[in-house]
């Protein structure tokens, strides 16, 4: 018998649904990784696609919230940690943002645990792909064990990834071979960390006390995979992808900015505050301040800014919580009505979409840079750790970005060049290359039709490329 219109309905839709991917995602135990993890699941989410986000409890639950139409997509896989005990490890911590920079390497350390229990929920689960971030270099062991393909998902730019773990061995072994570019960039650049910079990171990069280093861990993930996908774009950084790609022996994919999509249903009691105050403000005037929510500022270095801001005449927004710190004497009270100081949460986003927004002081996180460049902000670069020196010397190098003088050694600015600095961003004929540059940026990191060709190139390559 001939299958009814129903059935042959049904048939076409299983055909259809067959031809939809299972990806499971692992980031790394940072928000800084989780997010821009989180921003590419709900874009194969919009594409039918069915997500497993796996992280730990207490992470998955400060997940934003998702919209109502992807969450059937996106399984928020619990994978918890051993008990705190075994590692030594904070109360209820799950992130970086639960510890200091010294307690780091033990959250490594319980995240290398996680090995046999990714493994055995992937073998019960079988997803197509797994996405995975470099702390868990030894994923690509693990998926051959169970015949997984297998993709190292940087969110790290491909400059930053050429600088860091193009080569196994690494031979790079004292501070000094950190502040040149690498000898196998076989083009003119000054993609490299400053001195003060690499005193900050150098046991991250060379592995002391024995941990693992941050430069084995990606020099690892990008050998071992099946491909690797970058939060990068051909019109930011073709050269660097080319790189990777011949260095490397296999595919390179950009896979767009990722910039973030938030939910138009969140509510931010927040913003309504902000929003009064910028609405005050005339437009492209306010200097807006954050520094994500890792770094932690010396006094010496909130004495400086705090004075500098004053001193520049420039209104501004700065956003300073999680601080024991405090701010100069009259501080607040000299600049009240001209500058805001806001101690919790900030609606970054919708701040710096707001027109009254003229420029963006910021460590170079590249979340960060992500969503001021979507408004076309110019930025004035201040680094502290990790990834941040390798951001700010990519928007240097393309004239995007201009950051505060610095001393080389360590790493100390003043009052008079922080303000002259957000003078040149802002106004001076001197910054007019890079407040130029920025809104020429705005198309390719904030355009979704852009966005969403990158994401579309990327699940071709991994649908021909399924087992």
């Amino acid at each position: 018998m001939a299958p009814s219109r129903t059935e042959k309905t049904l048939m076409a839709k299983d055909q259809v649904d067959s031809n939809k991917l299972h990806i499971a995602m692992f980031p790394w135990l940072a928000f800084g990784h989780i997010l821009p993890y989180l921003e590419l699941a709900k874009l194969f989410a919009q594409k039918g696609h069915r997500i497993s986000f796996i992280s730990t409890p207490r992470n998955i639950q400060r997940l934003p919230k998702l919209p109502p139409d992807l969450s059937p997509f996106i399984n928020l896989v619990n994978l918890p940690l051993p008990s705190s005990s075994e590692f030594n490890l904070p109360n209820d911590a799950e992130a970086t943002s639960d510890m200091s920079r010294e307690q780091v390497p033990i959250l490594k350390r319980a995240y290398d645990s996680l090995r046999d229990s990714l493994s055995d929920l992937l073998r019960s689960s079988k997803p197509d792909w797994l996405l995975f971030d470099f702390a868990a270099y030894w994923v690509p062991d693990m998926a051959r064990d169970i015949n997984l393909r297998n993709a190292y998902f940087s969110i790290f730019n491909a400059a930053s990834l050429s600088f860091i773990g193009a080569e196994i061995p690494d031979t790079r072994t004292e501070p000094d071979h950190f502040i040149v570019p690498p000898k196998w960039v076989p083009f003119p650049s000054k993609i490299a960390l400053r001195r003060f910079e690499v005193s900050k990171i150098f046991d991250d990069l060379s592995g002391g006390d024995g941990d693992v280093s941050v430069v084995y861990r990606i020099a690892k993930s990008l050998r071992g995979c099946d491909v690797v996908a970058v939060r990068s774009c051909w019109e930011l950084e073709s050269e660097w992808l080319n790189l990777m790609a011949h260095i490397l022996g296999k595919p390179v994919l950009p896979i767009g900015q990722l910039p973030p999509t938030p939910y138009a249903g969140e509510v931010n009691d927040s913003w309504k505050k902000a929003k009064e105050w910028l609405d005050l403000q005339p437009k492209r005037s306010v200097v807006y301040v954050a520094f994500g929510s890792e770094v932690v500022l010396s006094q010496d270095e909130l004495n400086e800014m705090a004075l500098g801001l004053e001193l520049s005449g420039f209104p501004f927004f700065w956003v300073l919580r999680g601080h024991s710190v405090e701010l100069p004497t009259g501080f607040e009270d000299r600049t009240r009505g001209r500058g805001i100081v806001w101690r919790s949460w900030a609606p970054q986003l919708k701040i710096l979409g707001h027109e009254s927004v003229g420029g963006f002081l910021t460590h170079s996180g590249w979340s960060s840079v992500v969503e001021a460049l979507k408004f076309g902000i110019p930025l004035l670069l201040l680094t502290f750790t990790n990834d941040q020196g390798l951001n700010a010397r990519l928007l240097e190098e393309k004239m995007i970005g201009y950051s505060v003088p610095r001393d080389e050694i360590d790493g100390s600015f003043t009052r008079e060049s922080m303000a002259k600095s957000l003078k040149v961003v802002m106004v001076e004929e001197e910054g007019e290359v890079y407040r130029e540059k920025a809104k020429e940026m705005s198309p390719i990191f904030g355009d979704m039709g852009v966005q969403n060709k990158y994401v579309d190139e990327f699940l071709a390559y991994l649908k021909s490329h399924s087992i």
